[in-house]
């Protein structure tokens, strides 16, 4: 039935909202209470919870006297104590502080090892790319990519980051090199991109500088992160935005 199904969903929206008079762990065992737990249980859980998560030493703290990263915790602990099946967080790391979004993340990491499926939504592509297996992107509404962090990698070029004063030109006859662009207008001649293709060895081109007597003072390459994918995909728009 409807309900049956609704017991196996845990929900955090974006706006919170707490008990504020209410102690720490009766509110995360109310909660289960709520999905079908027995008391007794809920509040094992609930403590359960508070001591893996750090939080043991506020189970008794009212959560009017909480932080807001302490409340935004232990409403996540809210709607997961029940162990749901399917898990959907709406903004889940807003108000916390890297320390936190740490333990979030475990938190995460420990569910979907357990065998749950969480959905959640973020603008932190750091965390979409550290924890998830599949991606959506959205832009203004509008779907712009659905697939693996691979798949989303694979939407730009890998790129290797030369500083050099010496002619490259020799560097365009390398199979798996695509383009060389300068990677900074302000500073020509200087700092260059290498694109290259999928299946090129980074190593080979490093080889191929030192062979044509390439002088460097620097040689990096990094994988495209899903920021700059996302970046890449939406376009000038969202460089717009984020200097704004």
């Amino acid at each position: 039935s409807a309900l049956d199904v609704r017991d196996r969903i845990g929900y955090l929206p974006e706006e919170k909202g707490l008990y504020k008079k209410m102690k720490v762990w009766s509110t995360i065992a109310y909660f289960a209470t709520l999905k079908g737990i027995d008391k007794k249980s809920a509040k094992r859980k609930a403590f359960e919870l508070l001591e893996k998560y750090g939080l043991r030493d506020f189970a008794q703290s009212k959560i009017e006297s909480l932080s807001k990263g302490m409340a935004q915790k232990v409403q996540v602990l809210s709607a997961v104590a029940h162990e749901p099946e399917l898990v959907i967080l709406d903004e889940p790391f807003s108000g916390l502080d890297p320390v936190n979004q740490g333990v979030l993340e475990e938190l995460i990491r420990d569910m979907s090892a357990n065998g749950q499926t969480i959905i959640f939504s973020t603008h932190v592509m750091q965390h979409a790319e550290r924890l998830c297996d599949h991606i959506l992107l959205i832009s203004k509404g509008e779907k712009i990519f659905d697939g693996t962090l691979a798949q989303a990698k694979a939407t730009i070029p890998r790129r290797v980051l030369l500083n050099t004063s010496d002619n490259l030109e020799p560097l365009k006859a390398l199979a798996g090199v695509t383009d060389i662009s300068n990677a900074d207008p302000l500073i020509p001649d200087s700092r260059w991109i290498v694109q290259i293709s999928e299946q090129a060895n980074p190593q080979d081109l490093l080889k191929k500088c030192f062979d044509v007597g390439i002088n460097l003072n620097r040689f990096e390459f990094s994988e495209p992160s899903l920021h700059d994918v996302f970046v890449q995909l939406v376009g000038e728009d969202a460089r717009e935005q984020q200097l704004r």
